[in-house]
């Protein structure tokens, strides 16, 4: 009888879930950049703070 390979198993388990979470965050990448579309970059840039001087 075979010995069942669990670290095969848990390999693969883990890669589906990694390939799941990636197409979640595409996903919500896209429709972030949907929703906002007319947005320039420079008004982007505004909004956002200086970086601090260390």
């Amino acid at each position: 009888m075979a010995k069942v390979n669990y670290n095969f198993e848990k390999r693969q388990k883990e890669i589906a879930r990694k390939k799941k979470q990636e197409q979640k965050l595409a996903e919500k990448r896209q429709r972030k950049a949907d929703a906002e579309p007319d947005q320039p970059a420079a008004e982007a840039d505004a909004t956002s703070p200086p970086p601090a001087d260390v």
